[in-house]
């Protein structure tokens, strides 16, 4: 029975070698675990880095970052200083907008899901936290908190890579 079992295990990967899937590795698509993606890749925290400070809130009914847009040189590194303002648990996940609104999708079957991802930073209220990332390409780039009501409720922004 056993060797019945690990014989199908292994054919099963070799049918899915053979047709290129790809086996899917902690986290995820899009968040960026030291590979390189489209919206850049992790930082290194012991090079330098423009330190862009980030708040998280809710005022008159809105959550929001502040700043909401972010313009940056391709090829520069850094580091966001996070500090969550608010009253509620916000974090920021830095993505292309495509994959973010994947993800938010997936919060929404499970809003406790937690991020240990280089690109998220999830933060209670009153703490701080930070994100190093590089950002390899120019493009437009979304960030935005993906708890399940807080993107919809305007906490998104957009970073610009020239």
């Amino acid at each position: 029975m056993t060797t019945t079992l690990s014989r199908l295990r292994l054919a099963t990967l070799a049918i899915l070698m053979s047709t290129g899937a790809a086996l899917a590795g902690p986290g995820g698509a899009g968040h960026g675990h030291g590979d390189d993606t489209a919206y850049g890749k992790p930082g290194d925290a012991k090079k330098p880095a423009r330190v862009v400070q980030v708040s998280m809130t809710e005022r008159d009914g809105k959550m929001q970052f502040i700043p909401d847009r972010i313009e940056v040189r391709r090829g520069e590194q850094v580091k966001f200083a996070l500090r969550n303002n608010g009253e509620l648990d916000h974090e920021l996940v830095l993505a292309t907008l495509e994959e973010n609104l994947k993800h938010a999708v997936e919060m929404q079957k499970n809003p406790d899901m937690e991020h240990d991802d280089p690109n998220a930073k999830r933060l209670a209220p009153k703490k701080t936290g930070e994100i190093v990332w590089q950002f390899t390409k120019a493009g437009e780039f979304d960030f935005s908190c993906l708890i399940p009501g807080h993107r919809e409720a305007g906490m998104t922004g957009k970073i610009i890579v020239k």
